[in-house]
């Protein structure tokens, strides 16, 4: 059934197109800490990523993100960038999911007497 998933979506992880460029072409450069897999072709001139796990694009830590924009030409693994001591480390963007943030006053804040100033409409 994976390899179903693979051959039509590309939201299943890598279709099997991509497959093949990298396993002709793709030259592995590095790994990141969630386990995404980075590739670069022979010339240096395409840059890919194949994920572990959902294809979500805000799962790409920032130095990883400049090097497949071409920010900067060196790989996290061969250049480390300079942080401030503020910088927090990076997550991925938890809008729609359970980690979700829900001011007070939502309908899908969670705890003890969250004061509601409304009720909510429900179909009868």
């Amino acid at each position: 059934m994976k390899w179903l998933l693979q051959a039509l979506t590309w939201w299943n992880g890598e279709t099997l197109a991509t497959r093949f460029y990298t396993w002709r072409h793709g030259k592995k450069v590095g790994e990141d800490a969630e386990g995404n897999v980075y590739y670069q072709n022979a010339a240096g001139t395409r840059r890919w990523v194949i994920f572990n796990g959902d294809v979500e694009a805000s799962r790409i830590a920032p130095e990883w993100h400049g090097w497949l924009h071409f920010t900067w030409q060196q790989p996290p693994t061969e250049a480390e960038l300079p942080t401030k001591s503020w910088v927090q480390p990076h997550r991925a963007n938890p809008t729609g999911g359970p980690a979700a943030y829900h001011p007070s006053g939502s309908l899908l804040a969670t705890g003890p007497g969250v004061p509601r100033d409304y009720e909510a409409w429900t179909p009868e």
